[in-house]
């Protein structure tokens, strides 16, 4: 397989972007019934969602099927990376009830899966492993048979706390790459590529059971060159899922989008994942962190008992 003939004619050299987002990128304004109610209750329990927070364009679908990534531990992030949403700066107080208010949701909601994410919390000095491990707890405690998703931080490297995280059995392990690694200076100035490298590898290396995620956007000027390194990079940490979409420049002030990536082209991507071994690729202008993961750990699960049984 050589992505480099098949994507962006071999060449690498990115199209002009129009100025307009093109047809794929948009979405109807959210407002259903599961939406309003879910919205309510994330705003009586005092709780925040990256649906909002990161501007999402898959709100209305997610919520209307009630599925929400809650985001934990405020919503301000110790770090400024220029292609995020998320606000930055002195984080408040962490709130320790957050747990159980999380878990209150979740079986009000009755959910079958949830996403748990958090801004960065460098002040802490576990940057809040805890309260990751609390909340899988607490929804075990309230909804057993809910899948559970930790989309993480990279907590500085710190092996101790991805131990604390693994230890409370999540059943999908989420680390986001966000860029290639010649990008990612630019685009995550506060993070490191090997680092968060090393995060996903710390987690494969714990615990078997657990599935291994990243994801990375394009449009910010990758070629195809440098995501199929990156894809080489994963694949040797022990990632088994992978998300791709579109980068969607929040504000004037945040980074440029280089071009908008066509549905095609994504098509091809997940098709070059998936032949070089990963489990599954979401990909798709779309597709963010989140997107299909109640489906994504119903298909793997199949798939790694299949594979256990075969061999």
């Amino acid at each position: 397989m050589k992505p480099l003939e098949v994507i962006q004619g071999g060449n690498g050299a990115p199209d002009a972007w129009p100025s307009r987002k093109p047809r794929w990128l948009k979405v109807r304004a959210p407002g259903g019934p599961n939406y309003m109610r879910l919205k309510e209750l994330m705003r009586g329990l005092e709780l925040s969602s990256v649906c909002e927070e990161a501007q999402c364009p898959n709100i209305g679908e997610c919520w209307e099927a009630g599925t929400a990534t809650f985001l934990v531990m405020g919503d301000v992030c110790t770090r400024n990376c220029p292609y995020c949403a998320i606000a930055h700066g002195r984080p408040e107080e962490l709130d320790e009830d957050e747990p159980r208010r999380v878990a209150e949701a979740v079986e009000r909601l009755r959910l079958n899966h949830c996403v748990i994410t958090s801004v960065d919390r460098d002040d802490l000095p576990d940057g809040g492993a805890w309260i990751f491990a609390e909340m899988i707890r607490e929804i075990r405690l309230r909804r057993p048979g809910c899948s559970i998703e930790v989309l993480t931080p990279d907590f500085r490297g710190n092996p101790d706390a991805i131990r604390t995280v693994i230890a409370a059995r999540p059943e999908i392990f989420n680390h986001n790459m966000e860029t290639v690694p010649r990008l990612h200076r630019v685009a995550r100035p506060g993070g490191r590529y090997d680092r968060s490298l090393a995060v996903l590898r710390t987690g494969r290396e714990l615990d078997d059971e657990v599935l291994i995620k990243t994801g990375i956007m394009l449009g910010l000027g990758e070629t195809a060159a440098d995501i199929d390194e990156f894809m080489g990079d994963a694949l040797e940490a022990g990632v088994q899922i992978l998300t791709l979409g579109q980068y969607l420049r929040p504000s004037p002030d945040h980074l440029p989008i280089d071009r908008y990536v066509t549905p095609k082209e994504f098509e091809r991507w997940k098709e070059i994942g998936e032949s070089r071994g990963f489990l599954h690729v979401e990909s798709g202008p779309l597709v963010r962190s989140s997107y299909h993961a109640r489906e994504q750990v119903l298909e793997l699960r199949q798939r790694v008992a299949a594979l256990a049984a075969a061999g």
